[in-house]
């Protein structure tokens, strides 16, 4: 099969079009056209076709990978599956993963610390973190050095109830209102008591 012209598309950069003979084409990007060394009036059997769009295919995952973790921060199992998601085959999605885990531009550990800062940041407690990393693919021999990144329980808690009260102390409802949603919020029953009762007022669980 004959290669009649080789062109660089105009729509996606790094994509090179080869046409070859009787209509058909093939969407490779440069990394093939070189690794076959391709040129116009080259002839190429059948079982290069296949290799190349398979050796095209892993490379446009790859590509599509590093677009989509510079977008977003993703863990490593969120990325495979989105790559999956847009059609790439399970193989080179865990393909193009691992090379960007070689590289260093995928670090679940750094990926589950952010995670834990921000939820503290926003006041959530370390059971509902665990569900969050649970729920982002983070592995959970993961969680618990990630985990070193969460401030005391009572110092976010303190946070939290200072926001919702503005200083004022809260009267028995309020204060039942807001150990159901600290506890909602993932802190354990022991650090929210703790809290609540320095405001004044034992609590009960129920």
């Amino acid at each position: 099969m004959r290669i009649e012209k080789i062109e660089k598309s105009k729509h996606k950069q790094g994509r090179v079009l080869v046409h070859l003979e009787g209509g058909d084409l093939l969407r490779i990007t440069e990394d093939e056209l070189l690794h076959f060394d391709l040129y116009t009036g080259l002839d190429i059997g059948p079982e290069t076709v296949v290799e190349l769009q398979k050796r095209a295919a892993r490379s446009e995952t790859r590509v599509r990978a590093a677009n989509m973790i510079s977008a977003r921060a993703l863990s490593k199992s969120e990325l495979k599956r989105r790559l999956c998601e847009k059609g790439a085959e399970d193989g080179d999605a865990e393909a193009a993963a691992d090379w960007l885990e070689e590289i260093g531009a995928l670090d679940d550990l750094a990926y589950a610390r952010a995670v834990v800062r921000h939820y503290c940041a926003s006041g959530y407690g370390e059971a509902k973190i665990r569900e969050e990393l649970r729920r982002r693919g983070v592995s959970r021999e993961l969680w618990d050095e990630a985990l070193t990144e969460a401030p005391p329980a009572r110092e976010t808690i303190a946070r939290v109830i200072d926001a919702k009260t503005r200083g004022a102390a809260p009267d028995e409802r309020a204060r039942k209102k807001l150990s159901d949603m600290l506890l909602r919020r993932g802190f354990a029953w022991r650090d929210v008591k703790e809290a609540l009762n320095a405001l004044g007022a034992e609590i009960e669980e129920d």
